[in-house]
């Protein structure tokens, strides 16, 4: 896949303000911190699309991009300790409430750091999609802190934790663009996958 622009669409707070497009969605999420931001400009070729903070917890929206071929939404981290109970149902609700409309999720990257073990909230999230039902990818983030002849070792602790295929887990830079081909060549999948979809549900009417 050549992504030739992408663009900020939307933020959204509530249930309300979520998108159902005519489109592939695929979702983002992760631990604050993880480098979600950071990973959505690097699919995007640009370095400013998604603000990226240093400050841990500061995505607390659901943001849209227009990819083109595709819809991407940016979930709000979690697990991020410095914030009020209050603020951590908040957002736990929010991620149930989009989760609840899970027909228009094509798929999810499920980002983890790959320097270390999933963590508990990691594990519940894998284990929600799973039972979910909703196809996922886990995307392990700033592979070049480790040394590349490590990172399959990485990869293999990773997919143990998680209890998934090692095939299930890419691991991706955005400071040197590994890993990036590989995940434009999921995303080509995906998007064909849900062209076919379509095309079987308007053959069946």
């Amino acid at each position: 896949m050549i992504i030739k622009e992408a663009k900020f669409i939307v933020s959204a707070a509530e249930k309300k303000g979520f998108l159902c497009p005519d489109k592939p969605m695929i979702a983002v999420s992760g631990r604050s911190n993880v480098g979600k931001s950071s990973f959505i400009n690097l699919l995007a070729g640009r370095k400013k699309l998604a603000k990226t903070s240093a400050d841990p917890g500061r995505t607390r929206l659901v943001n849209y991009f227009d990819f083109g071929e595709f819809l991407l939404a940016d979930l709000p981290g979690y697990g991020f300790a410095r914030v009020s109970k209050a603020e951590k149902d908040r957002w736990a609700r929010m991620l149930e409430d989009f989760f609840a409309e899970r027909e228009h999720i094509s798929h999810v990257f499920a980002l983890v750091d790959i320097r270390h073990d999933p963590s508990a909230d990691d594990l519940t999230m894998v284990d929600f999609l799973y039972a979910s039902r909703i196809p996922f990818t886990v995307i392990a983030t700033k592979s070049d802190k480790i040394a590349r002849t490590k990172v399959k070792n990485y990869v293999r602790r990773i997919a143990a934790c998680l209890k998934t295929g090692e095939g299930n887990i890419l691991p991706v830079s955005s400071e040197t663009g590994a890993g990036k081909e590989q995940v434009l060549s999921l995303l080509d999948e995906i998007v064909q996958r849900d062209l076919d979809v379509q095309e079987e549900d308007s053959a069946e009417e």
